[in-house]
């Protein structure tokens, strides 16, 4: 009896021992530097699957098992998650309940449209590129808007991602906070505007932010253009002509090209143009929603990157022989 109990000891002892040293031992990895993703809503089973096939070398039962007897089955976080060479079973469980993701990020400055909003989501590392390829209308209908040109649509701001997430992830993320912040903007503008819908806004705030070049000018901007939709005066705007052109703009804007008709040539049509132009940042839609009361009609670049305002034709005729031409 007593051999036998030495014998039950020395083998819970040797098992103790070892499962110790499976929990705190370094684990194999396929790779150096590993980096798995575990999928929203992945059960403790699920998880330890997901580690498995992506390249952790230990049975997903006893990865699972592992987690059960430390008490993390309930508290598995989704995201991707980068293991280096050396690590412990334990320590990547940790990581996995504490949600200590890896992480990348992109970043859309206001001003640029969604051509370069695509270059740069598809020059960015560390996701997975599902849009490449696609039309602007095809990536629109995956965001659930069909009907909606992509132009504007999408708010600048710095969106950090799971890494191995889909880009389709990012963008959509970015057109609900622009959604977001044109809903509350549009719910508090001034009362009265010539601007029948938050689109109208969003249209009128691209092209704020095209031509603002000193932030304390912004609102001033906007007071000139909301003037000029009121006396149905045409907007006469640059950015909007060169939006217009696309490829075909080579740097210089020629008088050719503001006498070209287009659905976006506000030298020849009306109103505003048929679609935002760019990206515009909150300031821009604040702007364009609390525009400056003013009688300007027109303004100038000075060349420092302030405007210079003014309520008639005469006087801007002469800023612009001061400030363009260089004429006294």
């Amino acid at each position: 009896m007593t051999r036998l109990i030495k014998l039950l000891l020395a083998a819970g002892l040797l098992l103790t021992v070892g499962g110790l040293a499976l929990v705190w031992w370094p684990v194999p990895l396929s790779e150096p530097k590993l980096l798995v993703r575990v999928p929203q809503g992945a059960s403790l089973k699920v998880a330890a699957q997901s580690l498995n096939t992506g390249g952790v070398q230990v049975s997903p039962w006893i990865i699972s098992g592992v987690g059960r007897v430390a008490g993390l089955s309930t508290s598995i976080k989704a995201g991707s998650y980068e293991f280096d060479q050396g690590i412990s079973l334990w320590t990547l469980l940790r990581k996995l309940s504490s949600g200590d993701t890896s992480q990348g990020e992109v970043l859309f400055v206001e001003g640029i449209s969604f051509a370069e909003m695509r270059s740069r989501l598809n020059a960015t590392p560390d996701i997975v590129h599902t849009t490449q390829g696609l039309s602007n209308q095809a990536i629109m209908a995956k965001l659930g808007a069909p009907m909606h040109t992509p132009e504007g649509r999408f708010f600048p701001d710095t969106y950090r991602f799971d890494k191995r997430s889909d880009d389709i992830e990012v963008l959509q993320r970015a057109m609900r906070a622009m959604d977001k912040q044109l809903d509350g903007v549009w719910q508090g503008r001034a009362a009265n505007l010539p601007l029948k819908s938050p689109y109208e806004l969003l249209i009128l705030a691209s092209i704020v932010e095209k031509e603002t070049g000193a932030a304390a000018d912004r609102a001033q901007i906007a007071g000139v253009f909301i003037n000029r939709l009121r006396k149905g005066m045409r907007l006469q705007t640059d950015p909007t002509v060169i939006y217009g052109m696309g490829n075909r703009y080579d740097g210089n804007l020629r008088k050719a090209d503001l006498q070209r008709d287009s659905s976006h040539n506000t030298y020849t049509r009306t109103g505003l143009p048929a679609t935002p132009i760019c990206m515009p940042g909150q300031a821009s839609l604040q702007a364009a929603a609390h525009p400056a009361i003013t009688d300007a009609l027109y303004f100038v670049a000075r060349g420092d990157g302030s405007s210079q305002f003014s309520a008639t034709l005469d006087d801007h005729n002469r800023a612009v022989n001061q400030y363009q031409r260089g004429q006294p």
